[in-house]
């Protein structure tokens, strides 16, 4: 089930989630020259002052509170024609159970229907996107007019080829799941599973056709496009009589609030995608090294105690008011000892130590895949990269603000070490990529804000009435990344800088700025 072309080290993809949540999608791909890839992430947020985040107001905990991971293999990329003629293929596999008679246990079985749900997803993303891109070209008049023009010709051929070979996954899926059920006394669970990756295979078809409809809105509604309209509409049509013949309650309704669709669709996703996401443990090793830190500072501090003890013994009487103030100041020492050394020892460990540590499993086979290290840094303890700096220069308020307008700066680190040998490989011998997917919660940052509207007076220059217009408020925080690759001769960076627009409603939109041109000495 391999990919036949060379994938990128490293890829990004940074949107907006939902109205409170940004979110930074990651894929590593291990070229597998090296059995250590080693990937890493800086991340510096930039939060005007009147905000109040700190690192009081918002600490670490905090901090890994509002910051949600998951970690999950790349799904292979199969084209239609290969997840149909390939024998490496999961709905291949399927069928030559059926017709070699070698089930196997039943969760390979299970196993292979949603891997082929995975792919088939993919294909069909592909699908919807390589539509838009065409119709978008064509309605922009990039492309000559007239139904024999030949980019017309090539999306209809597409449509065409696509809707045939979705047509063939699904007719073959669900023959080989009835010969499985006829052939086989297959458990309930079993049953059940086959039966809802068909109803996610179905529902999928009618998300994406659907949506490369209402993309192609733009297009005429005569000639070959009102015939791809009809042919994508009446492929959705014939799955929804198929889920409704099967009384399956997955049917949108024209007039209802469609939470069932809504709820249903989304726990068939997370079922069949499951066998992609990795399990993480975390653990704190900075936790235990700061222990033995404050056992050291602890152990400074009574060594000092105790030598003025010793001292006062061999100078002043034991039983004397001289003896007793000598202990006591001793003992008022020997706290603030304690105290001050834990928290320069603590400073001073903290630029080495990683707040928390997370083993990447393999939830099938439980071998460790990857580990993981996150760390946050505060205010004086980041240094902003030039490349970084130099992109916000770009913004005039930027340029004229830096050094003179307070900011807060939160740096977020983290580093993967894959172990390629330990990744599952595909058919060709390459090795699986990892997806990282990463959400940050803005939540915290509204608390502070102003409301969103306001009204402004307005003067008519006409007859000089007065009257109000709406003023909104809002506010800009920039997320700055740095992206890093190592994986045997292969060593690269790349920056990226966005700009979240908030109002304390949440995420209003978000802007992207070009990444820095080299200097070129003159």
């Amino acid at each position: 089930m391999g990919a036949t072309q060379a994938q990128p080290l490293l890829e990004n993809r940074l949107d907006i989630h939902d109205r409170k949540q940004f979110e930074l999608k990651l894929e590593y791909q291990p070229s597998g020259d090296d059995p250590d890839s080693e990937y890493y992430l800086d991340a510096f947020i930039f939060l005007p002052s009147s905000l109040n985040m700190t690192q009081d107001t918002w600490p670490r905990d905090d901090f890994y509170a509002d910051l949600h991971n998951y970690v999950r293999l790349k799904t292979p990329t199969l084209s239609f024609d290969e997840l149909l003629r390939s024998e490496l293929s999961p709905l291949a596999q399927l069928e030559q159970r059926v017709a070699l008679g070698l089930l196997g246990p039943e969760s390979e079985v299970v196993y292979d229907a949603k891997m082929l749900s995975c792919i088939f997803r993919g294909g069909l993303r592909r699908f919807a996107k390589g539509m838009h891109e065409r119709c978008t070209s064509l309605a922009a008049g990039k492309e000559g007019p007239g139904s024999s023009h030949p980019a017309e010709q090539e999306l209809d051929q597409l449509a065409e080829t696509s809707v045939q070979s979705v047509k063939d996954v699904l007719r073959r899926y669900r023959a080989a799941v009835r010969a499985l059920i006829d052939k086989y006394p297959l458990d309930e669970k079993t049953r059940v599973s086959m039966r809802l990756v068909d109803e996610y295979l179905s529902l999928t078809v009618e998300q994406f056709f659907r949506k490369t409809v209402v993309q192609m809105d733009q297009m005429p509604r005569t000639g070959i496009y009102a015939e791809l309209r009809k042919e994508l509409m009446s492929m959705v049509i014939d799955e929804e009589d198929y889920r409704r013949e099967n009384q399956l309650r997955s049917i949108i309704s024209p007039t209802g609030d469609n939470e069932e669709y809504t709820h249903r669709i989304g726990l068939l996703k997370k079922f069949c995608m499951n066998i992609l996401f990795l399990k993480v443990q975390r653990s704190s090793g900075r936790r235990n090294w700061e222990e033995a830190i404050f056992a050291l500072a602890a152990g400074l501090a009574m060594a000092f105690a105790t030598g003025v003890a010793f001292l006062a013994q061999s100078r002043v009487p034991q039983v004397s008011l001289n003896f007793a103030v000598i202990l006591v100041v001793g003992y008022m020492f020997k706290d603030r000892i304690k105290e001050g050394a834990r928290r320069i020892l603590s400073l001073y460990m903290s630029r080495f130590l990683p707040d928390r540590t997370t083993r990447i499993v393999d939830p099938v086979t439980r071998e460790d895949v990857g580990v993981c290290q996150e760390k946050v840094d505060y205010a004086g303890a980041v240094k902003v990269p030039e490349e970084i700096v130099r992109m916000r220069r770009t913004d005039d308020f930027i340029a004229v603000g830096l050094g003179e307008v307070s900011e807060s700066v939160i740096r977020y680190q983290k580093k993967i070490v894959l172990d390629s040998e330990m990744l599952p490989r595909l058919g060709d011998g390459f090795v699986t990529g990892v997806t990282d997917i990463i959400r940050l919660n803005v939540d915290r940052m509204l608390r502070d804000m102003d409301d969103p509207e306001s009204a402004l007076e307005y003067v008519d220059l006409e007859d000089f009435t007065v009257g109000k217009v709406k003023a909104a408020k809002s506010y800009q925080v920039d997320l700055a990344f740095r992206f890093t690759v190592d994986d045997g001769d292969h060593r690269s960076s790349k920056f990226q800088l966005v700009r979240l627009v908030l109002d304390r409603n949440g995420i209003k939109r978000m802007l992207r700025f070009d990444a820095p041109r080299p200097v070129v000495p003159v």
